[in-house]
Formats: structure tokens, C-alpha cells, sequence
């Protein structure tokens, strides 16, 4: 048991560094690349890595939909199409950190929409985590000054980014409307159809102007960017993911997940970004609301097993 625990918290910890690094080196090539041509690139190959790998952990009978073709088409659109330009356009205009605090949201918001959808209320100690999570995301985008947010495109992609975050909310929120499938065959059989979302919206975006056909030699001037955003955030951490899950169990998996924006301000840190007191006052903030209702839910989980 405790070698599992180790193996789960070693595989977590290095999802955490490979997903706190996605927005700084997005923001990297996207100095090259458009959001569009760079989300086609990054799906297509993980898709076509996810179809070999479910093929060969479960045989190709997995890739079967058995009826769920639509339904899997939504969710795929949502969470692959969706997320994926949606946050990667407003990280263009805005900041990693931004991104890294912003999606940081999903936890407790996903809590709001099953209680809008379910009617399962929150404990009023997530109400009051969410409140303070909010707050510090607050400070972080305004630096203590509200015209600060408006300040250039940067508020349009802070927007465009949470909408991104609803979309892979309602994505994982879908998981379950998939009983009987591995997580491994509902990321693939979902992928499938949000890449072929991205590729459409990319002909859109190319037809009417707004992104470009990339040179050769530009994507391979950001082929190392391109290599990560593609098989280690993707692939890679979205299997150690699920393996750290079965290792350590959902809520301490998420509890690891948390510092992930900790990992994303270190790296931007290290680019030589300077962040005033109080944007890194807030960002404390929201890692430790996220924790704090962590360790809360983790403490119900025990008391009702008693």
C-alpha cells in the first residue's frame, strides 16, 4: 500500500510539473504560431497517439462507439474543440499566470454546476473557499487596480480563457454519462471527434482571415514547444493522471493537482517575470481556498465511512 502511495505521489507530482509548464511554453509559441494552427497540431497527434495506445492497452474494440457516437462528438467538441481554442486564443492576449489561476477555478465552479444541475448544494465551507478563491483570482488580474484588467486585450482573454475552463467542466462532467468506459477509451473516443472540431474551426479561421496557413519552418522553429504541448501535457499527464488516481484515489490526486498555478508562477519566475506583492498574495490565496476545501471534502469522505 505505501508503495503505491509513493509511486502515486511521484507520477502526481510530475503531472504537476509537465501541466504547470503548459502556459508558459504556449505562450512561447504562440509568439510563432496562431492559437488554431497550434491546437490542430497538438491534437493531431495526440489523437492518433491515443487511438494506438487504446488499441493496444484494450484492442481495437474499444475504438467501437456502440451508439454513443453523438453524445462521445459533444463532449469531444466541448472539452477538445472548445477548450482547447477557446483558452489558447485568450492566452494571446493574456498571460500564463492569468490562464494557470483562471482554470485553477475549475474545482469549485464545478461544484456550482452540479449544484445548478443536480441541486446538490455546497457546504458552506466550499461556499466560503470559493469566495476566497475568487478573490485572490481577483487580485492576481487586477494587481489591486480594476482598471488594470481592461488594460489592453488582456480582459477579452481572461474571458475567452474561463469559457474555455466551462467547456472542460462540462466535458468532465459528461465522464459519467459513460459508465462501462475506461478513461483511457473516453479520452480517445472523445478526442477523436474535438480534433476533427479544432480542425474545422482552424479552416474557418484560415478561410476568413484570422489565422494563416504556418510555414514549415516556423513550426519547426517552436517544435520543441509544440513536442510538449502534444505528448506531455496531453498524453503523458493525462495518463499519470488516471494512474495517480488509481494509486492515491480522486481527492488526493486533485489535492496535488492544486499546485499546479505554484508551478506556473515558479517557471514564469524564472523567465524573469517580476509579480508585485499583492499578485502573489493572491495566487496564495486561491492555492490554499483549493486545499483547504480539498482537505475539508476528504475529511467528509472519512466521517461517513466511520
Amino acid at each position: 500500500m505505501q508503495t503505491n502511495q509513493f509511486k502515486g505521489v511521484l507520477i502526481m507530482l510530475i503531472t504537476v510539473l509537465i501541466w504547470g509548464g503548459t502556459f508558459p511554453v504556449a505562450k512561447a509559441a504562440l509568439l510563432s504560431l496562431d492559437a488554431f494552427w497550434m491546437s490542430s497540431i497538438r491534437f493531431g497527434v495526440a489523437a492518433l497517439l491515443f487511438v494506438a495506445i487504446l488499441s493496444w492497452r484494450e484492442g481495437a474494440a474499444a475504438l467501437r462507439y456502440r451508439g454513443k457516437f453523438l453524445q462521445a462528438s459533444f463532449f469531444g467538441v466541448m472539452g477538445f474543440t472548445g477548450f482547447s481554442v477557446l483558452v489558447f486564443v485568450g492566452l494571446a492576449r493574456s498571460s500564463p499566470e492569468h490562464a494557470a489561476i483562471i482554470m485553477a477555478l475549475q474545482t469549485p465552479i464545478a461544484a456550482f454546476a452540479h449544484w445548478a444541475l443536480k441541486g446538490t448544494r455546497p457546504a458552506n465551507f466550499t461556499l466560503g473557499c470559493v469566495s476566497v478563491a475568487i478573490l485572490g483570482v481577483f487580485l492576481v488580474i487586477t494587481k489591486g487596480d480594476l482598471a488594470h484588467a481592461f488594460a489592453g486585450d488582456t480582459f477579452v482573454g481572461d474571458v475567452l480563457i474561463f469559457l474555455g475552463a466551462m467547456c472542460w467542466i462540462a466535458y468532465t462532467i459528461g465522464a459519467v454519462s459513460f459508465p462501462g468506459w475506461s478513461a483511457l477509451r473516453f479520452t480517445t473516443l472523445t478526442c477523436l471527434p474535438g480534433t476533427v472540431g479544432v480542425l474545422v474551426a482552424t479552416g474557418i479561421a484560415t478561410w476568413g482571415g484570422y489565422a494563416s496557413v504556418p510555414a514549415g519552418a516556423t513550426v519547426v522553429s517552436v517544435g520543441w514547444e509544440l513536442a510538449y504541448l502534444a505528448l506531455l501535457t496531453v498524453v503523458l499527464a493525462v495518463l499519470f493522471w488516471n494512474m495517480a488516481i488509481g494509486y492515491l484515489g480522486a481527492l488526493n490526486a486533485m489535492l496535488l493537482g492544486n499546485l499546479v498555478p505554484v508551478v506556473t508562477f515558479a517557471i514564469r519566475i524564472l523567465q524573469g517575470h517580476r509579480f508585485a506583492t499583492i499578485e502573489l498574495a493572491g495566487a496564495g490565496l486561491v492555492v490554499a481556498a483549493l486545499i483547504a476545501n480539498n482537505l475539508y471534502l476528504r475529511g467528509r469522505v472519512v466521517m461517513r465511512s466511520l
